[in-house]
């Protein structure tokens, strides 16, 4: 049996709007967004860790440099469970850094470092935890993308257009930054 919640995101989720309520949720069942080419499962967000921190999973095919970025006030976590994930980052002093993540290799992004990462192989999963003073961003993915019933990967890859990065909500805790440049490899 399966629980459904309404919350002021979604008409359905299996996931509990209030915090301090235990709960579990099936592999995949959580709230669920297409961005780009990716499939966001998010399973705990700032509605139930009163904006602490977040859980969630990105699974994608081989692919494009996901647009950098920076959280202001989030550190994010990057836990490579399939495929390979190549993590680009730049520390609050400019010095740029890669390395190509595979399974059970793990990666950290400080708050208010530029970062991006691509998919390498197909079938690439990433765990993502996020958490920080600013909140949670987990939301951002439905809003700049689209909110998914089903599993699995979009048919058509949910591009927004560059005037859409621009206008995120602060909510989000989510700046682009469409003139970086990364001087890595």
């Amino acid at each position: 049996m399966t629980i459904e919640y309404v919350t002021r995101y979604r008409r359905a989720s299996r996931i509990p709007a209030e915090p301090g309520r235990p709960y579990f949720i099936e592999k995949g069942e959580g709230d669920r967004a297409h961005l780009c080419g990716d499939l966001i499962t998010i399973y705990a967000g700032g509605e139930q860790t009163e904006n602490i921190f977040n859980f969630f999973t990105v699974e994608g095919p081989k692919g494009d440099l996901i647009p950098a970025h920076l959280h202001p006030d989030t550190h994010e976590v990057f836990y490579v469970t399939h495929g390979a994930v190549r993590l680009f980052v730049e520390d609050t002093e400019g010095s740029q850094q890669e390395n190509l993540l595979t399974p059970g290799d793990f990666g950290f992004v400080p708050k208010n470092c530029p970062h991006a990462y691509r998919m390498e192989r197909h079938h690439s999963q990433v765990v993502g935890v996020a958490a920080g003073p600013g909140g949670t961003f987990e939301r951002f993915f439905e809003n700049l993308g689209a909110p998914a019933d089903g599993l699995g990967l979009p048919h058509q890859p949910v591009v927004p257009g560059p005037e859409a990065f621009a206008t995120v909500p602060e909510q989000y805790d989510v700046r682009f930054l469409p003139d970086h440049q990364w001087h890595t490899r």
